[in-house]
């Protein structure tokens, strides 16, 4: 009765176990096929998906009440230390009858030693209003007039902080926090910003932060060799009841594979077209190797002088669609192959480039 209980419970843990393998390898299939015409309707199935998938990994970490028991001891998951970084508060938690006397007969209590365990606690985000104060003196001989200066601000008349402004950014940004649902939030703690002035703070942002782009520009553009790709971008159109399309073009410098210890760096531009002006007006003046997809417009700069560098992971992408809509023997070869190739690669990667085109040269 038990063994065939415990066959029944591995069998549901199999089964779900199972389910959410199935389900990441669903989100991952949508997510390739997530640009185009349907991406919005793809991106609601990939939420769908997610949110089930989180669920089931929510049941999985959640002991079952009634459990089959069995004689086999379990074992305690290992405990994690927390993060050495994180600051600690310490609480003290004295016995209800104080620490000087003994509860049964009253005599004196000495310490003999503590136990003491780490929770990880979490300070809610909390708005403050920082009054910047300057005084004002006067010398009583010539009656001049001695004040600090205003500090700078992070918007002409305006009320947010620099802090304030890093916090709406990476919000959005970085955790995908759209501006009217920070307002929501903000709207919560009694503060009234509505989306319109969050979106003129980022804007304020982005102009404070051009000359860290115009450097990271110039880092990526003194390279020899650039990785250059773009993605469509849905973009507001007020008047048209819709969204357009622009695009964001992604230029890239990273030689951490070939040993090199330069440090990477990303240039983003944003368009409200896809016409090749525009990575030749972007890198107008470069003439090292360039590593993009098939798309045209990147030919004006291979007639220019840029030495053209074709992307196994785009040709690869190719095949890998033709073979999951019709798995043949030649798509299964060729997949097979590249991933040779990549084996090849994981191996040498980060070694000196003498190393690596021997490798390539003997073994390929």
């Amino acid at each position: 009765m038990l063994e065939a209980s415990l066959a029944r419970a591995n069998a549901a843990l199999a089964a779900r176990d199972l389910l959410i393998e199935t389900l990441r390898g669903q989100i991952a299939r949508l997510r390739r096929m997530q640009f185009g015409a349907s991406s919005e309707k793809l991106t609601r199935e990939i939420a769908q998906l997610e949110l089930a998938l989180e669920e089931l990994e929510t049941e999985s970490a959640v002991p079952e009440t009634g459990a089959v028991l069995s004689d086999t001891p379990v074992r305690p998951a290992p405990v994690r230390a927390l993060p050495d970084h994180l600051p600690r508060a310490e609480v003290v938690h004295e016995p209800a009858s104080g620490a000087c006397t003994c509860p049964d007969c009253g005599g004196a209590l000495r310490r003999l030693g503590q136990d003491a365990h780490e929770m990880l606690d979490v300070l809610p985000v909390h708005w403050r209003v920082v009054r910047n104060v300057r005084p004002k003196y006067s010398c009583r001989t010539c009656e001049k007039i001695v004040q600090a200066a205003a500090p700078v601000k992070a918007v002409a008349r305006g009320k947010a902080t620099f802090a304030t402004l890093a916090h709406v950014v990476v919000s959005k940004f970085e955790h995908h926090l759209p501006l009217y649902r920070q307002s929501e939030m903000m709207a919560a703690q009694g503060l009234d910003i509505d989306r319109s002035t969050l979106a003129g703070w980022v804007g304020h942002a982005a102009a404070l932060l051009d000359p860290i782009v115009s450097r990271i520009r110039e880092e990526v553009l003194k390279g020899d060799k650039i990785h250059a790709d773009d993605t469509p971008v849905p973009v507001l159109d007020p008047g048209r009841g819709r969204t357009a399309t622009g695009r964001l073009w992604v230029y890239a410098v990273d030689d951490r594979a070939s040993g090199n210890t330069a440090p990477p760096a990303t240039w983003y531009r944003f368009t409200t077209d896809r016409t090749g002006a525009h990575p030749q007006a972007h890198l107008a003046g470069f003439r090292g190797f360039l590593q993009a997809d098939a798309y045209a417009g990147y030919d004006g700069l291979y007639r220019s002088g840029v030495t053209e560098v074709a992307c196994w992971a785009h040709f690869r992408r190719k095949v890998f669609d033709l073979h999951e809509r019709v798995a043949t023997p030649l798509t299964t070869e060729i997949l097979e192959r590249i991933g040779a190739l990549y084996s090849i690669e994981a191996e040498v990667r980060g070694r000196p480039p003498d190393v690596r085109l021997a490798a390539r040269q003997n073994r390929t």
